[in-house]
């Protein structure tokens, strides 16, 4: 599987037809295809190529919803 740095990660921002990744819990998910995430953006409140752990403490949902998207690879340990 895939390891991506925190820099990797980054450039997955959704921007100029890039893929839309966010990481959880150590895994990286491709969210490109969700409208939800269109241009890398979720609901103001969020950006692709990011780690999202913290941030998803506070959502309005919990990450059982990342699982319908494909997983990546990892995130590696700063």
């Amino acid at each position: 599987m895939r390891k991506f740095t925190k820099e990797e990660l980054a450039h997955c921002d959704g921007k100029d037809g890039r893929q839309a990744y966010v990481a959880y819990g150590g895994k990286v998910y491709n969210v490109s295809d969700s409208l939800l995430w269109k241009g890398g953006d979720h609901q103001a409140s969020h950006t692709a190529g990011q780690d999202l752990t913290d941030a998803l403490e506070e959502a309005p949902h919990n990450s059982e919803l990342l699982e319908e998207f494909p997983v990546m690879g990892i995130l590696q340990e700063d």
